[in-house]
């Protein structure tokens, strides 16, 4: 069902776009049509979804043109690079220039390969950008979560992502992440979760999907049944949930329900090891009939696509060293389409020789129509776009946050003085910059200062403004904070009068000690925008509107 709605317009003014009229698609044959067409061997090749990189070289491109025309398969996962491909891409390399340009090139070479028109997917969480060099990106779950009331614009950047996606050639964005994060040491899911509460991720969630559905771009549940309370990262290592089924059911399945209900696309399901719903003590979820079969479309109802997390993974590839083995038993468990699977070869002969027709005529029936909604959905021209920046703009205002204190201390801070501390990996910020166009006050990096230096400096001063870059978004490392800085900012914290804005993961404020914190601000994200909304907070023009949608400890 394709949802849309009139009612998802943000009321906020801002700069937009001129509208694109969308690329013509090629209209694909009707499942009827292709049912009569496609031997058995070309069925269960439409179930393959392997990696594609936007930065291979020219003989790994040529191994995918030659696996595409041999083994008709039906889809690519588009990463940055092999580099890359094994976790989630966060950074941007500006030098890459032609990412886009590289990822729209092959898409045309790859379609131009394969027998049947190719679903082309793609992790945009946050644009484009998670996997693009040189694309819009859009803030990361967790600042959303921390806008109040203000699902319209989720629903506006969902929108946005969608016709970045289909001007790219993209069909399928494997979003909207919907794991509840009730785990602050969770290193794999944290920023990409709209929150710990079930009601915030799902409302979120349906905003989401609802833009993307506007622009005809296929949505995807993930990671099914919920990856949010776990510690370990599935890339890596099984995680294991002990929960009861009635606890899943009320808590990490209920937004997945929810959404579902309200008409979704796809459901991916995780490497997750969760006894209550496989009735197995180490069987992930990926390889479970109880849990796709029996909850998923048994008692959840749902009816669509399942789709498995990527099954290089080490938390399942290391189960099957046979070639084949692991994609005939992640398919009989009970998914459609078999991602990032990298014995596609093998894979379809021992599907072929061990499913039964009905088995293999029952999801090719759910991809490849599919296939036909993302290929012969038509969308007319609706109202205009935001660009990137307006709705960033926009987005950076609804979800500055407090989490500690109150602006009594900047305004003491803006009467007495006070020096800037920036806690930095780059060499030059906004967020300083632009109140020193309004006060005059000294500041000092530790990307051009020593921590000694620092010290020394800060001795006889009394209010420190303290601008916070962690370098990670992921909890890894501490952030990607060192010992000394962390050393650094704790005793500066005990000492002295701080007011500290945050442009990066809140979680990282579980690393630090804050109880004599004056003023505790979080950013978020350290866009341009974001740092200018700041500055505008610290100088009085605007309010903090967001509210954490994380516990802090």
């Amino acid at each position: 069902m394709l949802l849309t709605s009139c009612n998802n317009k943000p009321k906020e003014k801002a700069e937009i776009k001129e509208e694109v009229k969308p690329t013509s698609l090629n209209v694909i044959k009707t499942y009827n049509e292709a049912t009569k067409q496609l031997t058995s061997a070309e069925k269960i090749g439409q179930l393959f979804m392997p990696a594609a990189y936007i930065n291979d070289t020219e003989e790994e491109i040529q191994k995918l043109e030659q696996l595409i025309k041999e083994q008709h398969v039906g889809a690519l996962c588009f990463f940055k690079s092999r580099s890359s491909a094994a976790a989630n891409y966060d950074g941007q390399n500006k030098s890459d220039t032609l990412s886009l340009t590289n990822l729209k090139r092959l898409i045309k070479r790859y379609q131009k390969a394969a027998k049947y028109p190719l679903i082309i997917a793609i992790d945009a969480e946050w644009g484009l950008a998670m996997r693009v060099d040189n694309t819009p990106q859009y803030p990361y779950a967790i600042t959303l979560g921390a806008m109040q009331n203000k699902d319209s614009l989720i629903f506006e950047v969902g929108k946005n992502i969608a016709k970045d996606c289909k001007d790219a050639g993209v069909h399928w964005n494997l979003a909207p992440v919907v794991d509840i994060n009730n785990n602050p040491k969770n290193p794999v899911i944290g920023y990409r979760s709209f929150g710990e509460h079930k009601e915030l991720v799902t409302k979120n969630a349906i905003a989401f999907v609802q833009g993307m559905q506007s622009q005809g771009i296929i949505s995807c549940l993930k990671h099914f049944p919920g990856h949010g309370d776990t510690a370990t990262d599935s890339h890596i290592g099984l995680p294991v949930i002990n929960k009861t089924k009635e606890a899943l059911l009320a808590n990490e399945l209920y937004p997945f329900q929810q959404v579902i209900n309200n008409g979704v696309e796809s459901v991916m399901i995780g490497h997750l090891a969760v006894p209550a719903l496989t009735e197995e003590k180490n069987t992930p979820t990926t390889l479970s009939k109880k849990t796709i079969k029996g909850l998923l479309r048994g008692e959840m109802n749902f009816k669509n696509v399942v789709i498995s997390d990527a099954l290089n993974m080490k938390s399942v590839s290391k189960l099957y060293p046979v070639k084949g083995e692991l994609e005939w038993v992640a398919f009989d468990a009970g998914n459609d389409v078999l991602c990032f699977a990298e014995h596609t070869k093998e894979g379809i002969e021992t599907i072929l020789k061990n499913a039964t027709p009905e088995q293999i005529e029952e999801s090719f029936k759910r991809v490849w129509e599919l296939k036909e909604k993302a290929f012969n959905t038509v969308i007319a021209p609706t109202e205009n776009y935001y660009t990137s920046k307006s709705l960033n703009t926009l987005l950076a205002n609804q979800s500055l946050t407090v989490a500690k204190g109150n602006n009594h201390t900047i305004a003491n801070f803006k009467t007495d003085g006070f020096i800037g501390l920036e806690i930095t990996k780059s060499e030059e910020n906004a967020f300083f910059n632009s109140i020193k166009r309004n006060h005059n006050f000294t500041s000092y990096s530790t990307k051009n200062s020593t921590l000694s230096n620092i010290k020394n400096v800060i001795k006889t001063e009394e209010n420190v403004l303290i601008a916070l870059y962690p370098p990670s978004i992921k909890p890894k490392n501490n952030f990607g904070l060192s010992s000394d800085e962390l050393q650094l900012l704790k005793e500066i914290i005990n000492s002295k009068n701080v007011v500290l804005y945050v442009f990066g993961n809140p979680y990282v404020l579980t690393n630090l000690d804050i109880t004599n914190a004056k003023y505790v601000i979080v950013a978020y994200q350290d866009f341009p925008v974001f740092q200018e909304n700041a500055a505008d907070h610290f100088l009085d023009k605007t309010d903090a509107k967001g509210k954490l949608s994380v516990s802090i400890n």
